[in-house]
């Protein structure tokens, strides 16, 4: 039995802390709301971020990151992408050097550009950096239903300690050197998975849903192979298996956002009646200066990014997805 703190009691943060309580270890899970730890202690419940699911028994919630942190054997970091840098630095101080920590949060930091462990290894540079990506439902397995997962890490030994730690039956965990495939994944699929919803939301059909799904891919590697990623981490897990998650069920909260987009709603009226945060609203803007950098061709990421923090018209910019130049079939910066 490992002691472990989880940071972000959002519904990712609250969902892993019951696997990772169901798996037998002792766990601290750090809220910055009262509200929401009260819950956790008292109801087993978290009915801001994850309502409907009862919650593990036995999980310690508290608003205290040092409390959380202490005595931790590794943690786990599951704030909104964006906050990952606040919630690290106020983390430091109470963090052991060499100490192992798992980012689960899927998304680019604005501004910088940077991959969530790049900002962690900015502001916790003794730290020992794993990735935890994949399609993974909270509601889903908070509920102990089986789901698949890449545990990436650049010191594979110490992913099969944390895969150990973290895996189970109904939580499979499989090792992965590609920490940059995998946290790229994680973040692009909530980007295209609003690409999807509204595709959905403006009734274009399965078949152009099927083949949207299918470019997105495309794009995806294209970035990836020019970050140094592995082309083959995402036909994996993090990459083609979140994708179809996101992009293929409404209970995806980026492509519910995309549902709404695409039946005419404004964004700021979808955003402001929901507690929990779209990460691919914040990620559009980073993914779309990563291609723009890196000169890569990537129609579908673009359009998003324009849709939500340019104010396109939606039909004009299916228009000039439509009419984008035919090419071969391959991932590359052309294609």
């Amino acid at each position: 039995m490992a002691r472990v703190g989880v940071m972000g009691a959002g519904a990712f943060g609250t969902a892993m802390a019951c696997v990772l309580r169901r798996a037998g270890h002792d766990v601290a899970l750090w809220a910055r709301e009262p509200e929401v730890a009260d819950a956790i202690n008292r109801q087993a419940a978290n009915p801001v971020f994850l309502p409907g699911i009862a919650t593990t028994a036995g999980i310690d919630a508290t608003n205290d990151l040092a409390a959380a942190a202490a005595g931790a054997d590794f943690v786990l970091l599951a704030p909104p992408a964006q906050h990952m840098r606040g919630v690290t630095r106020q983390l430091r101080p109470f963090l052991a050097d060499g100490m192992p920590v798992v980012t689960c949060s899927k998304g680019i930091e604005r501004g910088s550009c940077a991959l969530m462990s790049e900002v962690i290894d900015e502001t916790l540079p003794e730290a020992r950096i794993a990735v935890l990506s994949g399609p993974s439902f909270a509601h889903e397995i908070a509920a102990d239903l089986p789901a698949g997962v890449t545990l990436a890490c650049t010191d594979l030994a110490l992913a099969e300690l944390l895969a150990r730690a973290i895996g189970s039956p109904r939580f499979r965990t499989y090792l992965s050197d590609d920490i940059v495939g995998a946290q790229l994944g994680g973040a692009l699929k909530n980007v295209y998975g609003i690409a999807c919803g509204i595709a959905l939301g403006r009734k274009l059909g399965n078949s152009a849903r099927s083949t949207l799904v299918a470019r997105c891919l495309a794009e995806m590697m294209r970035l990836g192979l020019a970050m140094g990623a592995r082309e083959e981490t995402f036909a994996g897990l993090s990459g083609v298996g979140d994708l179809n998650l996101c992009s293929n069920s409404p209970s995806s909260r980026n492509m519910s956002l995309g549902i709404a987009l695409g039946e005419g709603r404004k964004l700021q009226d979808v955003l402001a009646e929901r507690v929990t945060v779209q990460e691919g609203v914040h990620s559009a803007e980073s993914v779309a200066a990563l291609a723009r950098s890196h000169a890569l061709d990537m129609p579908i990421a673009m359009a998003v990014d324009q849709v939500l923090n340019h104010a396109a018209d939606i039909d004009a910019t299916i228009a000039r997805l439509l009419a984008h130049p035919f090419g071969l079939e391959r991932v590359s910066a052309v294609a």
